[in-house]
């Protein structure tokens, strides 16, 4: 008796998926229509979000970072360099995102992705413009040696936000970095300081133990899809493909508006529209703070 119904539902199912397949839009559409959306959320809710730091254990401060099955690995490096003539009392900040093949079906080897060198564009200018990090903090010796940090961000699956899971994947790997312990030997150079050393008495030391950077402005962004009235939070690879209007806002924790992006698309983006976007985003800027927080206070147990 229950293989017809088994039959059935089967034969339903592949409808669906074949509706899906053809005609996205209107299976999209019929789902708005409903306040809902294919993967069961409601319109504004974000996806369920995770934190994990210390990711790399040979990196200098990393994190792992999912937003649903969009997954980011950061991974920090630092090492001492000559300052500039122009900043000799500053270091330096390298922000590189990286989308292998593994990423999405879309990424061909040998093929660099298109999305990679925008998204590493709007992640350093959102840094910078944050002013999360005083780069006066990772100078050594004024005009003699800095820290040359390179902040790596690697898509491990491209299911949408891309920008929003790099932005916090990065900003976490941040909060988790440890800058080393470094000291001026004999030849005036800059070395570091192994656990082991300790304090060489051969050595002058310049940070005499590990510490953490401190980040003054943190940023967060979301990332929301606009069609016809509706307005769409933290949209899949699917959602972003159907729907060509996207906004993303970044707050820095204390509300204040970091940056305003809108690639393209062919709805206007209404004084309406944004502001209900930069409710979602401040909503959603108190949710990871506390996420944030959580695990780094995790970490310190």
């Amino acid at each position: 008796m229950g293989l017809p119904n088994a039959s059935e539902d089967l034969s339903s199912e592949m409808e669906v998926d074949a509706f899906r397949r053809l005609f996205p839009l209107r299976y999209f559409e019929r789902h708005l229509a409903e306040s809902i959306r294919p993967d069961g959320r409601p319109l504004g809710k974000s996806r369920e979000t995770s934190i994990f730091l210390g990711a790399v254990s040979t990196a200098n401060g990393s994190a792992l970072v999912k937003i649903g099955s969009t997954t980011m690995l950061t991974a920090i490096k630092m090492e001492v360099m000559t300052p500039s003539l122009e900043s000799p009392d500053e270091g330096c900040l390298a922000v590189d995102f990286f989308m292998p093949p593994i990423c999405s079906p879309i990424v061909r080897p040998g093929r660099p992705a298109e999305a990679s060198p925008v998204v590493s564009k709007q992640l350093s200018d959102t840094i910078s413009s944050s002013r999360m990090i005083d780069l006066k903090e990772l100078s050594l010796v004024s005009g003699k040696a800095a820290w040359m940090t390179y902040l790596d961000i690697y898509c491990l699956d491209a299911d949408g936000a891309l920008f929003d899971a790099a932005l916090l994947s990065a900003v976490a790997a941040l909060s988790h970095l440890q800058i080393p312990a470094v000291a001026m030997n004999d030849d005036g150079k800059i070395v570091l300081v192994s656990d082991e050393d300790g304090q060489n008495q051969a050595q002058e030391p310049v940070n005499k133990e590990k510490r953490k950077l401190t980040l003054r402005s943190i940023p967060f962004s979301l990332t929301c899809i606009l069609h016809k009235n509706y307005i769409l939070a933290d949209p899949t690879a699917e959602e972003e493909s159907i729907v060509e209007t996207h906004l993303t806002i970044v707050l820095d924790t204390s509300g204040q508006l970091i940056s305003l992006y809108k690639p393209g698309g062919s709805v206007l983006a209404y004084t309406s529209s944004v502001q209900d976007c930069v409710a979602l985003t401040r909503q959603r800027v108190k949710e990871l703070k506390s996420l944030l927080d959580k695990e780094n206070s995790a970490m310190e147990v």
